[in-house]
């Protein structure tokens, strides 16, 4: 079982519905996707007169930013994605975090990141209950506020929630969709392996940053959860496995 999250860049590649059908074909029943959809949700919000604003790679989102989130995630680019697989020839199912109370979470620094949330829950029984029918689950990041007794969203970073359904599902592994092929060192280089303690000192060092610091921070949020192997890579990995930076918890992988 790999769970995917793929960020609104790959999704533009033409190659992304075969990709995803080959690797569904090479594991009919293993795979499970996640998606994110930021640039989708920045354009809306610069169309709407909101300038976007992001701390340590994660999105700041105001109260009024939520229907906003509801509409593009969950809507335009979950149906968007379900769409083209669909065609491809895919069984893929949309659902959002909210569906069936797939993911659970809670607000992470309100003063800071505003309605962004953490996972705390997943609903796993609902994701098996798709995989084991034969459906190929796409899920918009999108989660419920499980602390809200009213209810009410949350916008949950897509590689934070790929790591919690990873981790809930029982994973073999983690493949976090980059736009490069891997992680870079402090001279450009691509690394091949990482243990979680490196990853840790790339993000404090800077030489990791943005994006590329939150996927290492949910590379290990997943690993000490037990998923035995992160990999980081851009989207030609999921059909090569020798493919992107692995990252374990305690020991590199060699290559």
């Amino acid at each position: 079982m790999r769970v995917v999250k793929i960020g609104g860049r790959a999704q533009a590649n033409p190659q992304l519905s075969i990709i995803l059908r080959d690797a569904w074909q090479a594991a009919p029943g293993g795979l499970c996707v996640v998606h994110g959809g930021g640039d989708d949700m920045s354009a809306m919000q610069r169309a709407l007169g909101r300038e976007p604003a992001f701390v340590g790679g994660r999105r700041v989102t105001s109260e009024g930013d939520l229907e906003l989130l509801r509409m593009v995630l969950s809507g335009v680019v979950n149906k968007r994605l379900v769409n083209a697989l669909v065609a491809a020839g895919l069984p893929a199912v949309g659902v959002s975090g909210e569906d069936g109370g797939l993911i659970g979470a809670e607000i992470i620094d309100k003063p800071t990141l505003g309605f962004a949330g953490r996972p705390v829950a997943i609903n796993v029984d609902l994701l098996q209950l798709l995989i084991d029918s034969g459906y190929l689950p796409i899920i918009s990041p999108v989660a419920y506020d499980s602390k809200n007794p009213r209810g009410g969203a949350l916008n949950v970073n897509g590689d934070d929630a790929a790591a919690a359904i990873a981790s809930a599902l029982g994973a073999d592994e983690l493949f976090l969709v980059a736009d490069v092929e891997g992680v870079r060192d402090s001279e450009g280089g691509i690394l091949s392996s990482l243990t979680g303690e490196s990853a840790r000192e790339l993000i404090a060092t800077g030489i990791a940053a943005g994006g590329m610091a939150a996927k290492l921070e949910s590379a290990r949020v997943a690993l000490t959860a037990g998923v035995p192997s992160v990999r980081i890579c851009d989207l030609d990995g999921l059909v090569d496995d020798n493919r992107g930076t692995f990252i374990t918890l305690s020991q590199s992988i060699a290559l």
